[in-house]
């Protein structure tokens, strides 16, 4: 292969697939983030229970538990370009509907656990769906960069661009916002359509084969594979230790720290831009080191980021940490997700992404649970302190894949 041939493999073409799906997510993202936005200020008006308002959070975690698997096993039957544009249209007339409610006063309490159980329950194929798509829309030599496109974009639009943008679509009425995402829905739906792919081909499947002979058929897979096994139990450990420390970052920074509401925003913000800086250095960094180091790397980094955050009593060197965190957090995700796709079957991608994300998920409420028992017992600090210690041998584990 030529140097020119070289670098056209590593590049993402912006015509074409890849162009309509980034932008379909992006938008899609952006009204996602206008609704998470908007349901607790709406869930607050309903009811003063805060289990009921946290129900309506935590409804959005429950069906990737019980389905998450299984959309990825669907996913690796259907043609992921149809079930994904079918998937937000569907997602997007829910959400008119929704808007409407809201308009008639309407709404409830029981309403928005519904939405947010049917919503993440279609997102488990659509999320799926998306991951095995993919590597059919770019070279391999360029999943990475293309991984670091779509995410970091969706990182600016849910972190930066939507939340300013809530309370003027609020003073247009309690509606408005969910109207917004009912019309990203459809626009995303509406150029997922318009991708011109073939079908994809598979083998036959066995006479007799259920989805859940398929669903253990992806997770031995997984299994077998000794990067990608080590890989999902760090990540596993990890998303643990994050939900200790999302859970409770407020505490953190206006308990132990002693700072205020604005605090909070400045690390909630050095985040967000931490992890956009992240995105532009992803693909370089694997390039330079390799694709398991840079996980590697940005898991060591991470744990170090904890470790100072959770005993340097300083308002200043948390924003810092948390930067480099953030910018850590793209790295690793970034790689990850280029890692599974790459090592993966075509025709099981959808299933061995499925494990990933649905062992993620079942590690967030975990965590915060564990975050929040730790913070009422030993201070504020615990969880990141906490976090730290599940980096550690999350880290461990993958420092054998390392030549």
């Amino acid at each position: 292969m030529t140097t020119t041939e070289a670098v056209a493999a590593r590049s993402v073409c912006w015509r074409g697939g890849f162009g309509r799906l980034w932008t379909a997510a992006v938008v899609s993202k952006f009204g996602d983030a206008l609704r998470l936005a908007a349901m607790p200020l709406l869930a607050a008006s309903l009811t003063d229970d805060p289990l009921l308002i946290a129900s309506v959070t935590a409804c959005g975690y429950l069906p990737w538990l019980l389905f998450g698997l299984l959309g990825g096993a669907v996913a690796d039957r259907v043609d992921q370009r149809r079930a994904m544009w079918a998937v937000d249209l569907l997602r997007g007339l829910l959400m008119a509907g929704f808007a409407l409610a809201v308009r008639q006063g309407l709404a409830s309490i029981a309403l928005l656990l519904a939405l947010a159980f049917a919503l993440t329950t279609l997102q488990t194929l659509f999320d799926n769906a998306a991951t095995a798509l993919l590597p059919a829309l770019v070279p391999e030599g360029a999943l990475a960069g293309a991984n670091a496109r779509l995410m970091t974009a969706q990182q600016i639009v849910g972190a930066f661009l939507a939340a300013p943008v809530v309370p003027v679509l609020l003073l247009a009425g309690a509606a408005v916002p969910y109207a917004a995402d009912a019309v990203t829905y459809l626009v995303a739906a509406a150029l997922i359509a318009s991708l011109r792919l073939p079908a994809p081909e598979r083998a036959p499947r066995p006479a007799g084969s259920t989805l859940r002979a398929e669903i253990g058929e992806g997770l031995r897979r997984l299994w077998s594979d000794p990067a990608l096994r080590r890989l999902c139990v760090a990540t596993t450990l990890c998303n643990i230790g994050m939900g200790a420390l999302i859970a409770t970052l407020v505490v953190h920074v206006t308990g132990w720290l002693d700072a205020g509401s604005g605090a909070y925003a400045a690390v909630l913000t050095a985040v967000g831009a931490g992890s956009v800086t992240g995105g532009l250095v992803a693909r370089r960094l694997a390039e330079r080191v390799g694709r398991i180091r840079s996980v590697f790397i940005a898991g060591t980094v991470q744990a170090g980021c904890l470790l100072i955050t959770g005993t340097v009593r300083e308002l200043w060197v948390t924003v810092a940490a948390m930067a480099v965190f953030g910018v850590m957090s793209m790295v690793w995700n970034v790689n990850q997700a280029t890692l599974v796709q790459e090592r993966s079957p075509a025709d099981m991608l959808g299933r061995i992404s499925s494990a990933f994300r649905t062992l993620g998920v079942a590690g967030a409420p975990l965590g915060a649970l564990a975050g929040g028992a730790a913070a009422a017992a030993w201070g504020g600090n615990a969880p990141a302190l906490l976090a730290a210690a599940l980096f550690v041998p999350a880290v461990a584990s993958l420092a054998g894949l390392i030549n």
